[in-house]
């Protein structure tokens, strides 16, 4: 995350900018759909759920992510926080991908985080949609990887 000034630990508490900047290094780790990347900012027996699945520990989450991102193809995620207190974050996001007979959706939904002392992920718990879209629909246009800091973020794009 480009910044000229270093951000303090991004550990519990969380203040407003360091919420913020979690939730944007979180955007950045699943735009690389790298699982094992992402992996490491849980803690080794974290415990999510995302809608009818249920991983527990590294080796699920990475499982898991290696399955979402082999049928959710051309993935673009933007998060955006909705809330802090302590050791926790929600936040609301949107994701557009296509599977592979090329029909887009753009999935939206809600995430409740919290989060161990030394500042890795203990619990994820997701709510998600799926909306099919039209890829003419589509608002999230940047190369794979991580979202441009000029690209609108979700309120900006009425999302």
């Amino acid at each position: 995350m480009p910044n000229s000034v270093p951000l303090p630990p991004l550990v519990p508490p969380f203040t407003r900018e360091t919420a913020m900047a979690k939730v944007r290094l979180a955007e950045d780790g699943w735009n690389s759909r790298d699982p094992e990347r992402v992996s490491k900012v849980y803690t080794p027996d974290s415990r999510w759920r995302n809608r009818a699945e249920f991983p527990v520990g590294r080796d699920a989450i990475i499982a898991f992510l290696k399955r979402k991102w082999a049928r959710e193809l051309d993935y673009r995620l933007i998060k955006e926080l909705w809330a802090f207190e302590g050791s926790r974050i929600a936040v609301r996001f949107a994701y557009e991908w296509h599977d592979d007979s090329g029909n887009w959706f753009r999935s939206y939904g809600n995430e409740n985080w919290e989060f161990a002392d030394d500042g890795l992920m203990e619990r994820r718990f997701a709510s998600i949609n799926d909306k099919p879209i039209r890829p003419e629909d589509r608002k999230f246009h940047w190369p794979l990887g991580r979202r441009p800091d000029d690209h609108p973020g979700l309120s900006a794009l009425g999302l």
